[in-house]
């Protein structure tokens, strides 16, 4: 119940046996209405629920490299990205060094930048690749159609 509500409004109300409900508190006056509250509320969450399933979901898909992968391994791989870049999906891709082969960052490096040139007709880059740690992280996003 809104505070600028009307005894006149708020006796309708009653009289109807319904609720008097605030709709738009910032309005000048606020706006109110004479409905069933139950109902109301009911109508919005079916609402919310709605545009909850139509709201796309993003699937990010992951693809591991290491430092030193040869060239076999490295186009089965971004064939892969391909395709999940084309199925829509995002794509994480990284490098992971295991002990020591953390002194090849400017390789592991080399490598993201090489897939994400190889790969730019079908995706962008969201994130240029960044060392986490043990890992080298890169995200592509897939381009709109």
């Amino acid at each position: 119940m809104g505070i600028y509500a009307t005894p006149k409004a708020l006796a309708l109300a009653e009289e109807l046996e319904l609720d008097l409900v605030e709709i738009s508190p910032n309005a000048e006056p606020p706006v109110c209405k004479i409905i069933d509250y139950k109902k109301f509320v009911y109508e919005q969450k079916k609402r919310e629920k709605v545009l909850k399933a139509k709201a796309s979901k993003v699937v990010i898909k992951e693809i591991r490299f290491g430092p030193n992968t040869d060239d076999h391994d490295y186009e089965f791989k971004k064939k892969h990205a391909e395709k999940f870049l084309k199925e829509g999906a995002k794509l994480k891709a990284y490098v992971f060094f295991k002990g020591r082969s953390i002194v090849y960052k400017d390789k592991g490096e080399i490598l993201l930048l090489k897939l994400a040139q190889e790969l730019e007709e079908i995706g962008k880059v969201e994130q240029l690749p960044r060392l986490e740690g043990k890992r080298m992280t890169m995200f592509i996003a897939p381009k709109k159609k």
